[in-house]
């Protein structure tokens, strides 16, 4: 698809990767609709593409809401006439140890901590997919296209287990979506970033930072940048689905 035919969802899209994605691709000449529940963050991305022409949308979205889902695509379609392109970007860290001895005690992960990075993470991008692509499917639109943002961390990652969890959960479903709705015309990819130059990234621990950013095979942290360029690829080549591209400075094995 040309980037100028574009009209896109992107959710995250107000801080990190979401919102250079967000950026480029109205740079690019599409029509973009940045979603989160960062109100604050979606204003300051308002004012910083005033001179994109009125190429951008905002509007609050919380994935992990359903009904906030549903009035989020909605608004967009009525917005765009028609959406063709989502962008699944907003994701959560909740990190911790299944369990652990603490001060002569034992630390669970709370089941809470469990669920709010599974129903962000992948109920969300899911919830998100169903009703963007049930709006493609009445408008008949042809040449869908859904990337999910994932992460090298789906393999496993110490402390990680409902995000790595999350993430594995989130390319399965790449992968029986894109088989499902070829026959619509409809192409869904993956995007699994590794460590990259965002405010998520200071979530994690120095310590542990540092440790993953040494196995590096580059030898430095991506850039939303890079992250873009995977998109873009997804985006322009038609013969691309059902796949997961690694954009992770080669520490992936």
């Amino acid at each position: 698809m040309q980037l100028e035919r574009v009209k896109a969802i992107v959710t995250g899209g107000a801080s990190g990767i979401g919102r250079h994605l967000v950026l480029q691709l109205a740079a690019a000449g599409a029509l973009v609709a940045a979603g989160d529940v960062d109100t604050a963050g979606l204003n300051l991305l308002k004012a910083e593409s005033v001179n994109l022409s009125g190429r951008i949308f905002t509007m609050n979205l919380d994935v992990s809401q359903e009904s906030s889902i549903v009035d989020f695509v909605k608004e967009t379609s009525r917005q765009f006439d028609g959406v063709n392109t989502l962008v699944n970007c907003a994701g959560i860290l909740r990190d911790g140890l299944l369990a652990k001895r603490e001060a002569g005690w034992i630390k669970k992960l709370p089941t809470s901590q469990w669920k709010r990075a599974v129903d962000v993470n992948l109920t969300g991008p899911y919830l998100m997919t169903r009703e963007v692509v049930a709006d493609m499917l009445t408008r008949g639109t042809k040449g869908g296209i859904i990337v999910n943002i994932s992460s090298v961390a789906r393999s496993g990652n110490p402390g990680q287990s409902n995000y790595s969890a999350s993430k594995a959960g989130l390319d399965a479903a790449t992968r029986t979506w894109a088989l499902e709705l070829a026959a619509d015309d409809i192409r869904v990819g993956s995007i699994a970033p590794g460590l990259i130059d965002t405010p998520m990234l200071n979530e994690i621990p120095e310590d542990a930072r540092e440790a993953l950013a040494a196995r590096i095979p580059l030898g430095r942290i991506g850039t939303p940048h890079e992250i873009w360029l995977a998109l873009k690829f997804i985006i322009e080549c038609d013969y691309f689905t059902g796949r997961v591209i690694e954009v992770d400075g080669g520490i992936t094995f």
